[in-house]
């Protein structure tokens, strides 16, 4: 995103953050529309001679608004709900061009995305392939499958987004994938069309890619060799962003890799990233509300909380932080814990930063946009943040804020006094 200073407040594409704060209120997610398509744009560039279909991860943040654009770039989409196939189809998406992920499909959601023409079935298990070829049979249609096998690569990333080792929920061993390949092969009612993987999450370096991609390949041409010819092979998502000192990650290298292996079994690449395009295209601006002291630690208490980013207290993650307006002259620089009001030693953004701040200003955490309101709660009766889109000079509100009022209007059983 693009971040600067004007009289010394910080603002976002041209717009100043303190005004937007003003208007909206705090806590509220920003997100960059120019940012967006920049990363769009890089992988198309990246991948150029390639052409993927490009499946935005619609988990990493799934407004509308968000998918809408990219949609109107001729994006495609990975889904892993019945929910997300209802945000494509809302923001004008192609299920056509979406593929559907996910360890835990119900039969309503396989009979919905193939009425709607998915371009394909991200199968996880034996039991889910025989209950597509169920449910497709009883429809009278052909499923398209591609099979995730798990190809055991460690992708050097926090366990918990480490998706592609044998110990993980995801996927078929690449030791049972041949046989089940064969057996589907043979059901009237299954196409099967590819094979994929997604090894993890914030993966910074190319080789985990490769050595997952060289499995695949192996398996493609062992398939083949029997007679079954696969029409894609799909990478995932996972491409690390810098949240702090991380390397850019190597699209290009990874293209110039892949390019002579696919034409020479002539088959397409799908691509899922999700972080990638969104996650240093947003912010969440936060209002310092009180500044605490101890003996050992100073403590900058905030109105956002873990049930609005939830990122740093999951997974220890890190993401800069920057003062949106200037302190007082006399305040004294200091290092903080930025913690929220939740009754939680856990509800925390950040630890041990240098801030220069006071009650009353407005804080920024930097590269909020992806995994950030997506898994947002009401956890302690808190309602959910707005989120602004910054868009051709003008901040336009996305979602409104979350109402206690909507907070509570579906709840039965309330108790009234006689």
């Amino acid at each position: 995103m693009s971040l600067d200073r004007r009289d010394g407040i910080l603002a976002l594409d041209g717009l100043n953050l303190s005004e937007v704060a003003e208007t909206f209120g705090t806590p509220c997610y920003v997100y960059s529309a120019a940012s967006i398509i920049r990363n769009y744009q890089t992988f198309e560039q990246a991948f150029a001679e390639i052409n993927p279909l490009i499946c935005y991860a619609v988990k990493a943040n799934s407004n509308l608004s968000i998918l809408a654009l990219l949609a109107s770039m001729g994006a495609g989409f990975d889904i892993v709900s019945g929910g997300e196939l209802e945000r494509v189809r809302l923001a004008n998406g192609s299920p056509q061009r979406s593929v559907f992920s996910g360890v835990g499909k119900t039969s309503r959601e396989i009979q919905d995305a193939l009425r709607a023409g998915i371009h394909c079935f991200n199968v996880e298990s034996e039991a889910e392939l025989s209950a597509l070829s169920r449910i497709a049979e009883d429809a009278q249609l052909i499923a398209p499958v591609s099979l995730r096998v798990n190809p055991d690569v460690d992708p050097k990333t926090h366990p918990y987004i480490a998706t592609g080792l044998k110990e993980a929920k995801f996927g078929v061993s690449m030791q049972d994938a041949e046989r089940i390949y064969q057996e589907a092969a043979k059901h009237p009612h299954l196409k099967m069309v590819g094979i994929d993987c997604h090894i993890g999450s914030q993966i910074t370096e190319i080789e985990p890619y490769l050595e997952a991609a060289t499995r695949l390949f192996e398996m493609v041409d062992q398939l083949a060799d029997s007679g079954l010819h696969l029409q894609h092979v799909d990478l995932g998502g996972g491409m690390g962003i810098r949240y702090q000192d991380e390397p850019a990650f190597p699209l290009d290298d990874l293209a110039r890799w892949l390019k002579p292996k696919l034409d020479e079994r002539q088959l397409e690449l799908i691509l899922e990233p999700g972080r990638s395009i969104v996650a240093d295209s947003g912010l969440l601006i936060t209002e310092v509300l009180y500044i605490k002291s101890s003996e050992d630690k100073h403590f900058c208490v905030v109105d956002a909380a873990m049930n609005d980013l939830i990122r740093p207290s999951l997974y220890n993650a890190w993401q800069q932080i920057e003062s949106i307006e200037p302190a007082c002259t006399d305040i004294e620089a200091r290092r903080y814990d930025v913690v929220g009001p939740i009754c939680e030693t856990g509800d925390f953004l950040a630890k041990d930063r240098l801030l220069h701040t006071e009650a009353g200003q407005r804080l920024a955490v930097l590269d909020a946009g992806a995994y950030g309101f997506v898994m947002s709660s009401n956890y302690n009766s808190r309602p959910r943040a707005a989120e602004i889109l910054i868009e051709a000079g003008q901040a336009r509100l996305i979602r409104p804020r979350e109402s206690l009022s909507a907070l509570v209007k579906d709840e039965l059983g309330c108790l009234t006094s006689s």
